[in-house]
């Protein structure tokens, strides 16, 4: 029996407002369920092709999975109202990503593996730049998070939310109905990571594993193959290549 997760009532209320508008302006495409598990704490990540592929993916893990998803955010989101009383009060997760003690950062994350809980990650923490939309290179908080608490990750690919709203969209298009695929994969294998000291190229490497996983499922998704390596923003922006210039992606 999956297990039951007290949601509170400001997870409710969003429920409430945001699945009869997602469920009006969209269908389902859901694949993978059997590959997330029921019950114990997990780690889910997913690619980001848009500001509200939050809600398409929560809508999958919560009614298609079961499992109530909990974002680790950046706690700049948390500090205004109306956003900080619904983030707080559904019991969201800020993330300071300016701590120097990245375990500092992450122990409320781990205690809520530690109690059974779902909790959902962008490693690439914003919609991807890639002009293609494939996944770009990630921060190393998901491979961190997994090596401090032993949770599985399970990778989750969506498609069609950048067709709702394109990032930095004024308007959403609502009209024709969106077909919204979400594919997730079984439990990436870190096992070459456990056990090894915790050094930054251990950290990228198991990022990047993790995020081939999401890459070759959204791969399956799109039905085409996916690049061999990852866009890296970072890179694009330091070297402000003239117009036409190749696309900088980190080696996979």
């Amino acid at each position: 029996m999956p297990q039951r997760i007290r949601l509170g009532f400001w997870y409710r209320f969003v429920i409430v407002v945001v699945k009869p508008f997602v469920r009006m302006f969209t269908t389902r495409d859901w694949r993978g369920v059997q590959n997330v598990p029921s019950e114990g704490g997990i780690i889910v990540v997913a690619n980001h092709v848009s500001e509200v592929d939050p809600l398409m993916v929560a809508d999958y893990l919560l009614h298609a999975a079961h499992r109530p998803p909990r974002f680790l955010a950046k706690k700049e989101l948390f500090r205004k109202p109306p956003l900080k009383w619904i983030l707080e009060g559904a019991e969201q997760i800020p993330v300071d990503r300016g701590s120097g003690d990245a375990a500092r950062a992450l122990s409320a994350a781990v205690e809520a593996l530690q109690r059974g809980e779902c909790i959902f990650i962008y490693p690439e923490g914003s919609a991807t730049r890639d002009p293609a939309l494939w996944p770009m290179k990630s921060r190393t908080g998901a491979a961190r998070l997994a090596l401090l608490s032993g949770a599985p990750v399970v990778p989750i690919a969506q498609w069609g939310p950048q067709q709702v709203l394109a990032y930095k969209a004024r308007k959403p298009h609502l009209l024709p109905r969106t077909r919204i695929s979400v594919l997730a994969g079984p439990p990436v294998d870190l096992s070459a990571y456990v056990d090894q000291p915790v050094t930054a190229q251990l950290l990228r490497d198991a990022t990047t594993t993790i995020m081939r996983a999401v890459a070759d499922l959204l791969a399956e998704l799109r039905n085409e193959p996916a690049p061999p390596d990852f866009y890296d923003v970072e890179a694009m922006t330091k070297a402000a290549p003239a117009q036409g210039a190749p696309v900088q992606r980190e080696g996979a």
